[in-house]
């Protein structure tokens, strides 16, 4: 069983990834921190402590940086709804939050396990920046290093860039030049993980997950993203699939960069899969094995509704 560490920033696609995180029997989920970005972080916050509840879930949760390093905050309410989890309004958190700030959360996490524990960035990279700087060997002790953000076509906030990274572009510019090896799981594959009226109809024996945050979560979101009919991409469970199993998603091995000066690409991550081997500094994910993907999502879903607290 894989140990994981869960950044966030819930958001409506962020309870999803958490649902399969909580839902997989491969995975044991050691901790949620949360960081302002698809919503503030009050909300972020107020989100990952509902959502805990509501799964039955019993893991710590910090929060966060509630601003970007050195940007005024960038927000995504009319894609989350104002306070991140579209209409569903969840009964009030009973768990209470950590003593700790999610910075030193993370640090003492991995400390505690060196080489035992994924970390796994679903939002904005504030709070990776920041435990970076006050402990670079949380490089050394992260088993790995998994992102969902970027991309090497595309943007979805501008033309250049993927709303994680451009929220914080100078975090994520010191998350990929730290010494690790990031998985950037970016729109090039989450793009391909579109919950359309077929996939949909996996979800229908789900019960109240299903009436009363699924169902709710997906129409909101289908509403307020482009694509609507081939349905919205559940991009942050991406990028915990591929902890859970790699062979899901093919990945390209390259060089990538933040853009933090451009005019018009800021936030961009550049990425340059012909430069030489020795300043690679990322494994790019490509190719999604879309009815595994499904599967696999659909399984830890009915789990979590098997199981949900009364």
């Amino acid at each position: 069983m894989k140990k994981v560490l869960i950044d966030c920033d819930p958001g409506i696609d962020d309870a999803l990834a958490l649902a399969l995180a909580h839902g997989n029997p491969e995975l044991e989920v050691v901790g949620v921190t949360t960081v302002g970005g698809n919503v503030e972080l009050e909300h972020t916050t107020d989100n990952a402590l509902r959502l805990h509840d509501f799964y039955g879930m019993d893991v710590p949760i910090a929060r966060g940086a509630g601003r970007p390093l050195v940007r005024e905050p960038l927000t995504a309410g009319d894609v989350h709804g104002n306070t991140g989890l579209g209409d569903v309004l969840l009964p009030e958190p009973k768990s209470k939050l950590s003593d700790q700030h999610a910075v030193d959360f993370i640090i003492d996490t991995l400390a505690a396990a060196p080489g035992e524990i994924s970390l796994i960035a679903i939002g904005p990279l504030t709070n990776i920046a920041l435990a970076l700087r006050k402990e670079p060997r949380i490089t050394e002790w992260a088993a790995e290093f998994v992102i969902m953000g970027g991309s090497y076509t595309r943007g979805n906030r501008n033309p250049a860039a993927e709303f994680n990274i451009i929220a914080d572009p100078e975090a994520a510019a010191v998350a990929f030049g730290a010494p690790w090896r990031t998985v950037m799981v970016g729109l090039d594959l989450t793009h391909q993980a579109r919950a359309n009226a077929t996939v949909r109809e996996r979800f229908a024996d789900l019960g109240r997950l299903e009436t009363e945050l699924v169902t709710p979560c997906l129409d909101f979101y289908g509403q307020h993203i482009s694509y609507r009919d081939e349905g919205p991409a559940i991009h942050d469970a991406c990028a915990i699939a591929y902890v859970i199993d790699p062979s899901l998603i093919q990945t390209v091995s390259a060089r990538v960069d933040v853009e933090t000066q451009g005019r018009f690409t800021s936030g961009m991550t550049v990425t340059d899969f012909r430069a030489p081997a020795d300043q690679h500094n990322a494994d790019v994910a490509t190719t999604l094995d879309v009815d595994r993907f499904w599967t696999l999502m659909t399984g830890a879903l009915r789990n979590v509704a098997d199981r949900l607290p009364d």
